[in-house]
């Protein structure tokens, strides 16, 4: 079945970094656009960025365009989302996705805290 197994969330601080890790199983990875959302306490469920099958098409929600980077190693069914200079308003849940049999896919997610 499919699976997706997000990791690498935690407590950081303002200014700081983390790399998100989002391994798939269950579906041919490199075949399907990947996704990354977010969700906050007390908001709806946000798109955040898109990779596309091999990796050459990124887009960003404006709030993290700059900052954020997206990317996949489809030899290891894996996508990845690197966060810089993180702020408190990127404190969230954070959830990879791929759309498989017409279905959205998520992951249980990683909590993201960015606190001083």
């Amino acid at each position: 079945q499919v699976q997706l197994v997000e990791s690498g969330g935690g407590l950081v601080q303002p200014g700081g970094s983390l790399r998100l890790s989002c391994a798939a199983s269950g579906f041919t990875f490199s075949l399907y656009t990947m996704r990354w959302y977010r969700q906050a306490p007390g908001k709806e469920r946000e798109w955040v960025a898109t990779i596309s099958t091999a990796g050459g098409n990124t887009n960003y929600a404006d709030s993290v365009k700059g900052r954020f980077t997206i990317s996949r190693d489809n030899a290891k069914n894996t996508v990845y989302l690197r966060m810089r200079n993180l702020k408190p308003e990127d404190t969230a849940v954070y959830y990879c996705n791929a759309w498989v049999a017409d279905t959205g896919r998520f992951g249980q997610g990683t909590q993201v805290t960015v606190s001083s």
